[in-house]
């Protein structure tokens, strides 16, 4: 114990951190310029006229009038000053508050990768980001430093091979491992990529990436870790994550990842690539180190153990969804389907049917129609709507139909039960 203690106090070069830090904030700074180029502002906060929040957030709501556009000018001007390591503390902070606001007000929006983020800036507030190659070491020597305790980089590898690891976790099932699905789905929809195209089409083509995706999930921290094969598992994660970048449309996730992951090697790699090599130097002191220590302890433990609560359910997750979000199941199904709601005033004996298309963003209706939760907190909408109306307290009831990795639409949630009241739709089995 002992001796692991030693390891990880003992110190390295932070240059490493440096280059962390010149990646997050150059990888959100191009992700916040998406927001504005492509009007997502607007198309996903300003036109809604309704959100799906999570428990216990209802309260965070998008900002009235340019209050949005601001707030991701904002959280620009937080990236570059993360990037150039201006005020880094503050700004990784603000950063974090900011960006996890955004992404609370509707459960439509979540990506593993966002929450990825959200974490990795609150992770980077307890950590000596600014110690080399930043303005605040510029601006005040007496703060920069050339070492920086082992732990603060090892914290960045558990929480980046916690990610890998689920991802790979994720996949070891049969529509994974005997049909290839996912992959056949998406990968007949990638012919036209050119010179790869006809290859894709190739039958064998889904196996290969099935089971190519689960080794490399699972088997790349441990060559990442493993100092002979380091650079050519770097290697390997570049091209594997510009390939997904190229097939799959899952946004900044493959250029976050090529980004951060070098964190894994030498933590002197980015001096010895400049050539510049040092060794001695001043050490970062991090005042309140064994409180962070704990807070880093405690956020890892957590971490690792909120992913398995998936294997304490007794159902199908990748039909019910149940847990499946903060579990770093990444790119792990494809699943597509079609709610409409009958609703039913039983004193007037009214009845009426809402196609939630009619309000719902694209979006929001594509999201709603395969997550249980989602389904209850329309069907909950549609009963508070109804009261606002004058016709009391009306019976909500859901036609959902939802195809699963290529198999057949069946119907998803009982369309006997009244959702009006409940938390989660229930789910028919597969």
């Amino acid at each position: 114990m002992r001796a692991t203690s030693n390891a990880l106090r003992a110190p390295v070069d932070a240059a490493s951190l440096a280059a962390f830090r010149i990646a997050f904030g150059a990888v959100m700074l191009f992700a916040v310029g998406r927001y504005f180029a492509y009007g997502w502002i607007d198309s996903l906060y300003l036109r809604p006229t309704f959100f799906f929040t999570y428990p216990g957030f209802g309260w965070v709501r998008p900002w009235p009038g340019a209050g949005m556009h601001l707030h991701f000018a904002v959280l620009g001007v937080l990236a570059l000053g993360i990037l150039v390591g201006w005020r880094t503390r503050a700004c990784t902070a603000l950063f974090a508050l900011g960006f996890t606001w955004v992404h609370l007000i509707d459960k439509s929006y979540y990506l593993n990768h966002y929450y990825l983020v959200s974490v990795l800036a609150a992770l980077m507030t307890l950590l000596p980001l600014a110690a080399t190659a930043s303005v605040d070491a510029a601006r005040n020597p007496a703060c920069g430093a050339d070492r920086v305790p082992a732990w603060t980089v090892w914290v960045l590898r558990a929480q980046l091979g916690l990610v890998y690891f689920y991802g790979g976790v994720a996949k070891l099932n049969a529509d994974w491992i005997v049909a290839a699905q996912p992959l056949r789905i998406w990968l007949a929809a990638s012919g036209d990529v050119p010179l790869l195209g006809p290859l894709l089409e190739q039958p064998w083509a889904a196996w290969l990436f099935s089971w190519g995706g689960i080794a490399f999930d699972l088997g790349i921290v441990p060559l990442l870790l493993w100092r002979r094969t380091r650079g050519a598992a770097y290697a390997l994660v570049v091209v594997f994550h510009v390939l997904t970048s190229l097939l799959f449309p899952i946004g900044i996730f493959p250029w976050l990842m090529i980004g951060l992951t070098p964190i894994f090697l030498d933590p002197s790699w980015p001096r010895r690539l400049l050539g510049r090599p040092r060794t001695g130097g001043r050490v970062a002191v991090i005042r309140g180190e064994r409180p962070i220590l704990t807070v880093l302890a405690l956020h890892l433990l957590v971490q690792l153990l909120v992913p398995l609560r998936l294997f304490l359910a007794t159902d199908d997750v990748a039909w019910t969804e149940r847990g499946f979000r903060f579990a770093w199941r990444v790119m792990a199904m494809e699943k597509a389907g079609l709610a409409t709601f009958r609703v039913r005033d039983p004193v007037s004996g009214a009845a009426w049917v809402v196609d939630p298309r009619d309000e719902l963003t694209k979006l929001q209706a594509t999201m709603m129609a395969t997550q249980p939760d989602m389904i209850a907190d329309y069907a909950r909408h549609l009963a508070a709507e109804a009261r606002r109306a004058g016709r009391g307290d009306v019976e909500v009831r859901a036609d959902v139909f939802v195809a699963l990795n290529g198999r057949p639409s069946r119907r998803f949630v009982d369309p006997d039960a009244d959702l009006a009241r409940l938390a989660r739709a229930p789910v028919l089995p597969r």
